[in-house]
């Protein structure tokens, strides 16, 4: 167990290295940000002034190890755009990206689970078709136009929600939430479920192929021999295992919502770290730009070694191989 554990440490540590170079050198090429935060009539003296106060002046290796050891002591630098430590920044945007993860993991399980074994269980059933269809339609509509179409129900037509924004929100500490508040809750809604329908839609299909399978195995026909409880052999047996292929699946997916909720939060205006990261691109804010890609390389790396440390506490098999 100890060598799997340190092995994955060192495979999370060159990634994230890789990680560090391909974002420091990627964002140098994405413009010049003397160029944007120079005044309409400065002069090339300003110009190459503000170059070296950026430090943009020194060769290429010495900037990345520069980079590297301000980010291993927890400096991400400072934002070109709003002059302000990058840390802070995420500091202050994580909350409303979090909170927006959490409510569309919750929803996608609340409403995916079921809905996967009412598919399972009535396959030719209507609601299982029509439940089908309408996760094609779903899962091939890109998220900008879901969102845009639930505002113009629900917050322009209807008026029943905000279109846009967090709502009111209580600080508790260094976090702030709108769970506490009618209209945090209420703000929470729409690009909840924006955000929640592509991954709803995969664990209803994840849900509905694995109970499928399991229904089909050598157990279960001996469990319906034994004359068990039909609730108890699919609700017991069959979904307990079912389930397990949904749970990884879940946690890889948070890291991608986290990752991709860019779409979702620029629509509906957000102040999550999305939000932050097109704002940092429109301004060629690389100290921003960069520190996203770290955060949202480490976020991976931390899953999928959580997940592997896991896998070998519950399988001996991997245990053994990598002894």
């Amino acid at each position: 167990m100890f060598k799997v554990l340190i092995s994955r440490l060192g495979q999370a540590a060159l990634v994230m290295l890789v990680v560090s170079a391909v974002s420091f050198v990627m964002f140098r090429y994405v413009g010049d940000p003397v160029a944007t935060m120079s005044r309409e009539n400065a002069s090339v003296e300003e110009k190459a002034e503000l170059r070296r106060s950026l430090g943009l002046d020194q060769p290429l290796v010495v900037q990345y190890g520069r980079f590297l050891g301000r980010t291993l002591s927890g400096d991400l630098g400072i934002s070109y755009r709003n002059q302000r430590p990058v840390t802070q920044l995420i500091a202050e945007r994580l909350p409303a990206t979090l909170e927006l993860v959490l409510v569309a993991t919750v929803l996608s399980l609340a409403l995916g689970i079921p809905l996967g074994v009412l598919c399972a269980l009535r396959p030719n059933g209507v609601a299982a078709r029509l439940v089908q269809a309408l996760s094609l339609i779903g899962i091939s509509t890109p998220t900008f136009v879901t969102g845009i179409v639930l505002i113009l129900v629900f917050a322009v037509s209807l008026g029943w929600l905000p279109s846009f924004g967090r709502g009111q929100v209580v600080d508790l500490g260094w976090w702030s939430t709108g769970f506490l508040t009618a209209s945090g809750l209420k703000s929470l809604l729409l690009p909840g479920i924006t955000l929640a329908l592509y991954q709803l839609t995969l664990i209803m299909r994840l849900v509905r192929a694995e109970m499928i399978d399991v229904l089909s195995s050598d157990y279960i026909r001996f469990a319906k021999a034994r004359g068990l409880p039909t609730r108890y052999i699919h609700f017991r047996l069959a979904l307990r295992n079912a389930l397990m292929p949904v749970i990884t699946v879940t946690g890889l997916q948070i890291g991608s919502l986290i990752a991709f909720a860019i779409v979702t939060e620029t629509v509906f205006q957000w102040p999550g770290m999305g939000l932050l990261f097109i704002q940092a691109v429109s301004f060629v804010d690389i100290p921003v730009m960069a520190a996203y890609l770290l955060f949202v390389g480490l976020l991976f790396v931390l899953i999928n070694a959580v997940v592997d440390i896991l896998y070998a506490v519950v399988d001996p098999r991997l245990r053994a191989r990598s002894a």
